[in-house]
């Protein structure tokens, strides 16, 4: 299957990803994770996007679109992927669907991680990532067994640059305004399924795979 999560920054939508992962045996494909790794390597589309990144605006579609679909290319994605963070437009979401034709798939369901947004600005507060792999994690909803230490790959725990209550209020903004626009666009082909995300981890992963069937 082809799944999109959709939800506002700090939403748990890499959280749930890195749970489904495993469970669905497709990959998790997220759109920060590739950015931040073209932004440290300093790559030319990683240069290009840093300034963006950095404010918490988008990504420019142009750029956005290709790292995604060399992405989507590659073997662990032939029989499907859970895509986190992107699309973020219509552009986008278009973009993808003509890039999933000629492979005779498309995204079969959209799963909309509804949550308060007074919740998702105090969660990111608190919100941390291991500098291995980018595990993230929560110190008020999933801290770490040792503080400062991811407990998958004993890397240090980070704030990302676009965690700051300026960036995160910005990002915020966008999603209300902006990127929540592709639940109109995906439902009308019937493909929305709206999940709460308030909610604690494994009920929301519970509650996820209900609304895909499995």
């Amino acid at each position: 299957m082809d799944i999109l999560l959709v939800g506002a920054q700090g939403s748990g939508k890499g959280t749930q990803a890195d749970i489904l992962a495993p469970k669905l045996g497709s990959p998790h494909v997220a759109s920060g994770d590739l950015l931040r790794a073209a932004i440290s390597q300093r790559t030319p589309a990683g240069q290009k996007a840093q300034t963006f990144y950095d404010r918490g605006d988008l990504v420019p579609d142009e750029i956005m679109v290709v790292m995604i679909l060399e992405r989507l290319a590659e073997l662990d994605c032939t029989n499907g992927v859970i895509l986190d963070g992107f699309p973020r437009t219509i552009a986008q979401a278009e973009a993808l669907d003509r890039a999933l034709v000629p492979l005779g798939r498309s995204v079969d369901h959209v799963i909309y991680l509804k949550a308060d947004p007074n919740v998702l600005v105090k969660r990111l507060a608190n919100r941390y990532i291991c500098r291995a792999h980018q595990h993230p994690y929560n110190l008020v909803t999933n801290p770490p067994r040792l503080p400062g230490i991811c407990d998958i790959d004993g890397s240090e725990l980070y704030q990302r640059s676009d965690d700051t209550e300026e960036a995160v209020r910005r990002r915020l903004e966008i999603f209300f305004n902006e990127t929540i626009k592709l639940l109109d666009y995906y439902d009308a082909h019937g493909k929305v399924r709206e999940v709460n995300a308030d909610q604690p981890i494994s009920t929301v992963t519970w509650a996820i795979l209900q609304a895909l069937g499995v």
